[in-house]
């Protein structure tokens, strides 16, 4: 079986999420990589070199240099002809893409996987992670979307992989790039992330977001995540959120302020290897899922924990 893996970068570089698509990819049989973009030569070598894929499929042009799904659907759907599967991690540019795909192929798109139990059988997580169902496939064609967190990153290097430029479809003229206000972060980005501090409604303010909470992080070395209630009440922008709604995260370690424990926010994170909790309500279900619970008042709590590290 032939898999065909979107690559995620930034027109400079390979993003970690892809290293995950490959693991899971490897599992289906022989990898090849998806790089599309403009001036993308760099991005293509570096893919080349993963270990495991075989070939790297090239679609340089200025149709697909911000990734607008319209353009790059029909691009995969084409090199599908010679490809069983269609493998992408679950990001939010390739969830835009991966259903259009699906369309046009006009098969089931199997979103989220967790693992690959066979040729045509998979698992993903359903009722926000609270189970785990098999699904198994007729479909001929493949298309499958991957939650990063639950594959190892394959190695960036070790990889011989051969370098293939393909035709472009050009511009579908459905959409076009209007323009992009892309955030600079000076901490770890939350995806990629070794340890995370994120807080909750009860912090209560923008302000104690940035006297508490970024303080701790700044001292661990680590990405600042939240909420989705802190995230809805204006104390943190959109791209802090951790949850179902937000971004899936397995970091080595998990610390949750002021966070009770709401499902969707568990099914974002509860992979994670070491959950702290510091909560002063002994019975927030954050505790069910936490190794370390500490109950107690946050503005007491959190500023002693900085001042000791």
């Amino acid at each position: 079986m032939k898999t065909l893996v979107w690559v995620e970068h930034d027109g400079k570089a390979v993003k970690d999420a892809t290293l995950s698509a490959v693991t899971a990819a490897a599992k289906l049989g022989e990898v090849h990589l998806l790089v599309a973009g403009q001036g993308v030569d760099g991005v293509a070598a570096e893919a080349a070199v993963i270990a495991g894929v075989g070939k790297v499929h090239v679609a340089d042009d200025a149709a697909y240099a911000h990734g607008l799904a319209e353009n790059v659907a029909p691009l995969v759907a084409g090199l599908m002809a010679t490809h069983d599967a269609f493998v992408a991690p679950a990001t939010t540019t390739a969830k835009n893409i991966a259903p259009r795909v699906a369309a046009l192929l006009d098969v089931m798109q199997v979103s989220d996987i967790l693992s690959v139990e066979g040729a045509d059988s998979f698992t993903r997580p359903i009722y926000a992670g609270n189970a785990i169902a098999t699904v198994k496939t007729s479909d001929k064609k493949l298309v499958l979307t991957v939650r990063t967190t639950a594959f190892d990153k394959a190695s960036p290097t070790g990889g011989t992989g051969s370098v293939e430029k393909v035709a472009s479809t050009g511009d579908a003229g459905l959409s076009s790039f209007a323009g992009a206000e892309i955030a600079k972060l000076e901490r770890p980005e939350l995806t990629s992330a070794k340890v995370i501090v994120s807080g909750g409604r009860a912090l209560q303010s923008s302000e104690n977001f940035k006297t508490l909470i970024e303080p701790l992080a700044d001292k661990l070395g680590a990405a600042v995540g939240a909420s989705r209630a802190a995230v809805d009440a204006g104390y943190v922008p959109n791209d802090y959120q951790v949850g179902q709604t937000g971004k899936i995260v397995a970091p080595e370690v998990y610390i949750a302020i002021g966070i009770s424990g709401a499902i969707q926010h568990l099914a974002g994170m509860k992979d994670s290897k070491t959950i702290i909790a510091i909560n002063k309500d002994e019975d927030a279900p954050i505790f069910q899922v936490a190794d370390i619970g500490l109950v107690g008042d946050l503005y007491k709590i959190v500023p002693e924990l900085t001042d000791k590290l």
